[in-house]
This record gives C-alpha cells, sequence and structure tokens, in this order.
C-alpha cells in the first residue's frame, strides 16, 4: 500500500514538473506573424484610456493592437528596446516592449519617426507618481 502511494507521489511530482517546464520555457509566436485585432494611432488610443481605463482595459487587454505614430523616446535596456508615443499635451504615453527578433530593427529607429507597431497591450492605468495614463505593450515589432 504504501509503495503504490509512493509511486503515485512520484507519479503527480513528474506530471507537475513536466508541466511546469512547459509553462516556464514557451514561446511565444512571433507577434508580426499575428492579425491584429485593434489597428489605432497613438493619440486616439490614449484619450480612449484617459476617457475610461476600465473600459479601454477591458476591450484592449491581452489583445494583439497595431499603433500608428510618432516616436517620442528610445530607451534601450540592456538586450531590449522601448520605444514611446507620447502625448505632449496630457505628458500620458505609449510604452513598447520590443521582443528579441525585433531588437535590431527598433533600435535603428529615431526620434519623430513616423512608425506602425504591433503588439500585445498589457493594459493601461493612471499612475499616482508620474500624475498621467501610461500604456503598456509587450512582445512588440515594427509593422511593415
Amino acid at each position: 500500500m504504501i509503495k503504490k502511494v509512493f509511486i503515485a507521489v512520484v507519479v503527480l511530482i513528474a506530471i507537475g514538473a513536466i508541466a511546469a517546464w512547459f509553462i516556464f520555457t514557451e514561446k511565444y509566436a512571433n507577434t508580426i506573424t499575428k492579425n491584429a485585432d485593434f489597428i489605432v494611432n497613438d493619440i486616439g488610443f490614449i484619450k480612449e484610456f484617459a476617457q475610461n481605463d476600465s473600459v479601454a482595459n477591458k476591450k484592449y487587454a491581452e489583445k494583439i493592437i497595431t499603433v500608428n505614430g510618432i516616436v517620442s523616446e528610445i530607451e534601450p535596456v540592456d538586450s531590449i528596446v522601448n520605444i514611446k508615443m507620447i502625448d505632449t499635451i496630457t505628458d500620458a504615453f505609449i510604452n513598447f516592449t520590443f521582443q528579441e527578433a525585433s531588437v535590431v530593427e527598433a533600435k535603428l529607429l529615431k526620434k519623430g519617426d513616423t512608425v506602425s507597431i504591433k503588439g500585445s497591450c498589457s493594459g493601461g492605468a493612471y499612475s499616482e507618481i508620474l500624475e498621467t495614463i501610461f500604456i503598456t505593450f509587450k512582445r512588440c515589432a515594427l509593422n511593415k
């Protein structure tokens, strides 16, 4: 009886370890090959979050979105790069974190460039510290 319980526990631990390994090593498909759920412009998108971030988050969170706009800032960080589009009137911004496969292209961008960026929207919120709206994207790529 104890032997059967021991074997069952070992099997469950092995299954759990395999499941955890698959979850932690999961690779996402290249964003550029995905179809966008929405195509928006930067300022209109920011305004939608400013009007009601709860509604905007329900609509856009974890969706693939193409955002057309102007590069305001480029922030290379270690092996990644972040691109920002900023509403100069409200200082609200969209922050795009580029996926590994697209970092080289993103680093070639310059402030003022008009671009189309596709990524997975993580959502937006009002920051008490920054006193502005911010919207974040992950797994981004330049949309060609």
